[in-house]
């Protein structure tokens, strides 16, 4: 039975599906958050070290995605939620401020900002609809809820002794992603079900795109504060305007020539179900992407080392992947022709370590720039939030 009072916190179907001013502030501090793990992947200079700035990408990415799938669910103008965003907020600082010294004796605050923010939200939740009464969504949360306290055991138990144990990190991780794509089988609780994907709307999509956008900003906003201490030169500004023109094209790949995110409704509720997973590796790439012009800009002559190059060329062709991923799980028509372009900045490799860095990053433009330009017999989906209808 629900009230009148649930019906003001839960999420109506024929409610307003725009994101609220507060929605968009939540995302700057998560855009601010991924410009942090760009220059600390800039200044990491071993394999294994970049492996763990990946986990704390994914841990701040899975914070914002579970906490948009709650403004999804409820309504984002209600005060409980309200509450919940700035709290997010404020763990996504907490988390952002740490990533630095993490190593270096603060990974519990990166801990507990990160498992603090998941359990406050769970709690917020099943208290306010606790007294409302709406024990379907009480269950959903407490699903949510469970799963985020069993990762929190690995994520605190791991930074007790200050030193991170990063195996334990890695599991705690690992049940976070898992435990979403399962759907949350939780004891006495099952699953969530099926058909609460199916009755997303246009808000998680847009969702989805607005953040992506502002997080394409990343790859001109890091070079350029980086130029701005540096000596400004001719190289330097031309390797800036790679940067700019890099973040265009993959702003069309992501938009235009790619499509936009699929109506969260179609085929089982597939696309919600996805899009977490695969805007991870799109991010990935984004943050690869902004480190590598960071690099380019503060040395853009000499040769290349093989880092740079796999930063400068890979985090593109991850945007690219991730994005072709999304399609081919949601609708399964995929431009594998389109895609090939990215082969021209590959097929450079073995040639491009003696290149100056600026000069890869101009093939790595020519090669996206082949990406988008060359026509396409249709887009994936329509403008909007329409999935393409087939020709009668």
């Amino acid at each position: 039975m629900t009230t009148a009072g649930t019906a003001a916190l839960v999420r109506q179907p024929d409610g307003s599906t725009r994101a609220t001013l507060l929605e968009l502030l939540f995302d700057v501090v998560f855009v601010a958050a991924l410009a942090l793990t760009s220059t600390l992947l800039t200044e990491t200079i071993s394999w294994s070290g970049s492996a763990k700035v990946l986990l704390m990408l994914t841990a701040i990415w899975w914070t914002w995605s579970v906490t948009s799938t709650t403004t999804e669910f409820y309504d984002p103008q209600q005060r409980p939620i309200q509450a919940i965003l700035m709290i997010t907020m404020v763990g996504a600082v907490g988390m952002a401020a740490s990533l630095p010294t993490v190593t270096d004796g603060h990974a519990m605050i990166f801990a507990c900002a990160y498992v603090g923010t998941h359990v406050l939200r769970g709690i917020i939740l099943i208290t306010s609809l606790y007294r409302q009464r709406h024990r379907a969504a009480m269950v959903r949360a407490t699903r949510f809820l469970f799963w985020f306290v069993v990762s929190g055991v690995f994520w605190i138990t791991g930074a007790a002794t200050g030193t991170v144990n990063w195996t334990l990190w890695v599991i705690a991780i690992a049940i976070d992603l898992l435990a979403a794509a399962a759907r949350y089988p939780t004891p006495l609780l099952g699953r969530v079900p099926i058909d609460q994907y199916e009755r997303t709307t246009g808000h998680l999509g847009e969702r989805y795109q607005q953040f992506v956008i502002l997080a394409l900003g990343d790859i001109i906003l890091v070079p350029t504060i980086r130029v701005s201490r540096t000596d400004l030169d001719g190289i330097r500004i031309t390797a800036l305007f790679c940067a700019f023109a890099v973040m265009l094209l993959l702003w069309q790949v992501y938009v235009f020539r790619a499509g936009e995110l699929l109506e969260a409704g179609a085929r089982g509720g597939r696309p919600a179900r996805v899009a977490p997973y695969t805007h991870l590796v799109m991010l990935a790439g984004v943050v690869a992407t902004a480190a590598s012009f960071d690099l380019v800009v503060s040395r853009p002559t000499g040769t290349t080392p093989v880092r740079w190059l796999l930063l400068i060329v890979g985090g593109p062709a991850l945007f690219v992947v991730g994005r072709a991923l999304f399609t081919l799980l949601v609708s399964t028509d995929v431009p594998w022709w389109r895609i090939s372009c990215l082969i021209v900045p590959l097929v450079v490799l073995p040639w491009a370590g003696g290149w100056p860095p600026v000069l890869v990053v101009v093939a790595v433009a020519l090669g996206l720039a082949g990406h988008v330009l060359i026509p396409g017999a249709v887009r994936e989906t329509t403008p909007g939030l329409q999935i393409r209808q087939p020709d009668e």
